[in-house]
């Protein structure tokens, strides 16, 4: 059990170091202040509802690989897989595209427009996150399913390499390139990348479970019972979204009326 557990909640908290790194190093970069903390966190409530839909899918792909082997079915386990990496790369690039047509309606919904810069630093960085939310979901949903397969180290150990570079490239980006929200931006793509890309060298080389060609065609007995089991993984994520979305309306909204009795005449 701890063999499990252990890198599974390691794999978590390193999962939240990204958005925590960003806002640590945007704080101390002068020339951003605290727009470009405001921004980041206007911009965090959308890699959770992509993180809620790629868990949905892992998870539920998990759940259905154990229920599988366990009856002794390995057919059903890897067609589970094809599926889930099927539906993880379409559902990324259409929530990608989504985000990129509707980005200041988005924006304005977290309560990005504020003020003048905050939006502006929203937009930057809500741009770059946004290219690279296929890697991030593809990710986030091949991490429960490398654990099905039995290794979980391996799963801790993708996650963190993608972390390690985020830490490692945030100062370069930001303080030596000053590329400023880009540059915070960039550097949790590119952690992102690599996470992907460990998790595409696993799946070609899967000890269990690895996926034939026509296990990638997609079932769609097999797509609504995965994510039927992960349902309750992606209401548990998004219920934050919806906190967060509510607060930072809330936040946004009690600026504004405190800007508007700033302007009024003291007499009245």
């Amino acid at each position: 059990m701890r063999r499990y557990a252990v890198p599974c909640i390691i794999s978590l908290l390193v999962g939240a170091l990204y958005n925590i790194v960003d806002q640590i190093f945007i704080a101390n970069a002068s020339y951003l202040g605290s727009y470009g903390n405001a921004a980041n966190t206007v911009v965090f409530p959308l890699t959770v509802v992509a993180l809620a839909i790629a868990v949905m899918i892992g998870d539920g792909c998990c759940a259905f690989v154990s229920i599988s082997l366990g009856q002794g079915d390995q057919a059903a386990a890897k067609r589970s897989v094809g599926n889930a990496v099927v539906m993880s790369v379409a559902g990324s690039l259409v929530l990608t595209a989504v985000y990129l047509l509707l980005q200041n309606q988005i924006i304005a919904l977290f309560g990005g427009t504020v003020n003048e810069e905050t939006f502006q630093y929203s937009q930057e960085y809500f741009f770059y996150i946004s290219l690279g939310i296929p890697f991030y979901m593809f990710g986030q949903a091949m991490n429960p399913v490398i654990r099905a397969d039995g290794n979980p180290r391996f799963a801790m150990a993708a996650t963190l390499a993608g972390a390690a570079a985020n830490i490692v490239l945030d100062p370069i980006f930001i303080f030596g390139c000053r590329w400023g929200m880009m540059g915070a931006a960039v550097a949790t793509v590119i952690g992102q990348v690599i996470t992907a890309a460990l998790s595409v060298w696993y799946l070609l080389h899967m000890r269990q479970i690895q996926p034939s060609r026509r296990d990638f065609r997609l079932s769609r007995a097999v797509c609504g019972r995965t994510l039927l089991l992960g349902i309750t993984s992606f209401l548990s994520q998004i219920s934050l979204v919806a906190a967060m979305a509510a607060i930072n309306y809330e936040m946004g909204l009690c600026k504004k009326l405190s800007d508007f009795a700033g302007q009024r005449p003291a007499g009245d």
